[in-house]
């Protein structure tokens, strides 16, 4: 697409945002083949949305590439460049029923999905990262298949509280809910680190050293507050994909 084309796209900045956050999660090997996608609300109802592009692997993915969806039409899947239908099912309905969830972002990460597939799916506050997550996600335990319609609107039902801003998607992976592409990515990789942290802790055999609760709900808050860590992060990310001459913001 020449420069000017690019210049007419709507929600240029947002679009390049979300581009870096699909290169950069490839990366980290977070993502799966070309499944998994991440959604961001445009409108204030949260009904006009972006989203990946169907079968496209993530370290290719482009700002120009990104769909413009629309969560009310009941016409998307029949369009000649239509979404994923199970992208369409799970984030059609949370960007339908959850105006708060400006960005959602889900993929079936190592970490995530081990503590997704364990009967206890709870990540204790064994640590900073961990307890980042304290008292702020729900535990998905009804998984019924691949995200469909039904499926997605069973999802969106779950995450009605804006203070719970992760779904461990038990049997399947994780969904994480943010206010931007920024907010969202950041609280993505710390999940799979906290994720991360807690197998590990598991497979010593040992006990855990937990944290009181109020030590965990200090530092999520603190956490919370820290200043501009989220954007500092992805500025960063997308400060690398610049120097090495990335086509993502293309």
């Amino acid at each position: 697409m020449d420069e000017q084309n690019l210049k007419n796209l709507t929600h240029w900045d947002e679009r390049v945002d979300l581009a870096a956050t699909f290169r950069w999660t490839a990366r980290l090997n977070m993502h799966e083949a070309v499944a998994n996608h991440f959604s961001l609300a445009l409108n204030d109802d949260g009904t006009q949305f972006l989203i990946n592009p169907n079968q496209r692997h993530f370290s290719r993915i482009k700002a120009s590439d990104l769909l413009l969806l629309d969560a009310n039409d009941p016409d998307v899947l029949n369009q000649p460049n239509a979404p994923d239908p199970t992208a369409w099912g799970l984030h059609g309905a949370i960007h339908r029923r959850c105006p708060h969830a400006r960005c959602v972002m889900h993929v079936h990460s190592i970490y995530a999905t081990v503590l997704a597939c364990l009967q206890d799916s709870t990540l204790p506050p064994i640590d900073q990262n961990t307890a980042t997550f304290y008292n702020r996600y729900v535990i998905d335990e009804q998984f019924g298949g691949l995200a469909f319609e039904d499926e997605g609107e069973r999802c969106a039902a779950a995450l009605s509280d804006p203070a719970k801003k992760v779904m461990i998607m038990g049997n399947h992976g994780v969904l994480i809910l943010g206010d931007s592409v920024a907010d969202t990515f950041n609280r993505l990789y710390y999940f799979e680190r906290a994720a991360e942290t807690y197998i590990k802790a598991l497979q010593c055999g040992v006990p855990l050293r937990v944290l009181s609760d109020e030590v965990a709900e200090k530092t999520a808050r603190e956490l919370e507050d820290y200043p501009s860590q989220a954007e500092c992060h992805l500025a960063e990310l997308k400060a690398i994909l610049d120097s090495e001459t990335s086509d993502y913001a293309s």
